[in-house]
């Protein structure tokens, strides 16, 4: 009896380990895996909702995606977010287990309560993130990403520029994906929100085997 048992729980585990392998899928034309080439999501920032601060611990568990911006930006933001918030829609109820952070590039005129009223009109999913220069420069230096402020003087205005990329990590906070081109008219939004729906289902699939493992090791 003993051995069936650990026979049946073996099973069970080759099972989701094929269940898992199956979930893999190549990504649509606009997205490009960034996996075992970007590190998993770390950051320390503030959280300008609640106003504390917060760190990638408080995003495990969740498909997480990672944007820079600010809230005066004419378009690339705009655009970025709309799409972003047309895809949580098409997935439904899985967009529950989809956040959205929105780190500000821009802190000195994105005072936290206009960084919070500026992510609401993107949906609930959407949370704005502010830090100091050091946490903010930390940030972008370790995904590479390339942005600038130039203060306005008696000739030139206020200047801002910024990559437009969107990373995202799953529930563990290993990096999967970037998605490029959502600042478009016609980005690909069924292919997007079908790579989005991947990540979360590997992340059900994930913590179903972990499950499994602790089941076969007790």
């Amino acid at each position: 009896m003993i051995f069936s048992l650990r026979y049946g729980r073996s099973a069970l585990a080759a099972a989701a380990l094929l269940l898992l392998s199956a979930c893999h899928k190549d990504l649509s034309d606009q997205d490009v895996s960034i996996q075992g080439l970007v590190p998993p999501l770390s950051l320390s920032m503030q959280d300008v909702t609640t106003n504390k601060p917060v760190t990638a611990a408080d995003f495990l568990g969740k498909t997480t995606l990672l944007y820079f911006g600010y809230t005066n930006c004419p378009d690339v933001c705009p655009f970025t977010l709309g799409n972003l918030d047309k895809i949580l829609k098409q997935l439904g109820p899985l967009a529950n287990d989809v956040t959205v952070l929105f780190v500000t590039v821009d802190p000195d005129r994105d005072t936290p309560a206009t960084l919070a009223q500026y992510a609401a009109l993107f949906g609930p999913n959407v949370q704005g993130l502010r830090g100091t220069p050091d946490q903010l420069y930390s940030l972008a230096r370790r995904y590479r990403v390339v942005f600038s402020v130039t203060k306005p003087t008696a000739t030139t205005p206020y200047a801002v520029t910024h990559s437009a990329a969107v990373y995202v990590f799953n529930a563990k906070g290993d990096a999967q994906f970037l998605i490029a081109g959502l600042d478009t008219d016609k980005p690909d939004i069924a292919g997007i929100t079908d790579d989005l729906r991947g990540v979360i289902d590997q992340n059900a699939h994930v913590s179903l085997l972990s499950w499994l493992e602790n089941l076969t090791s007790s």
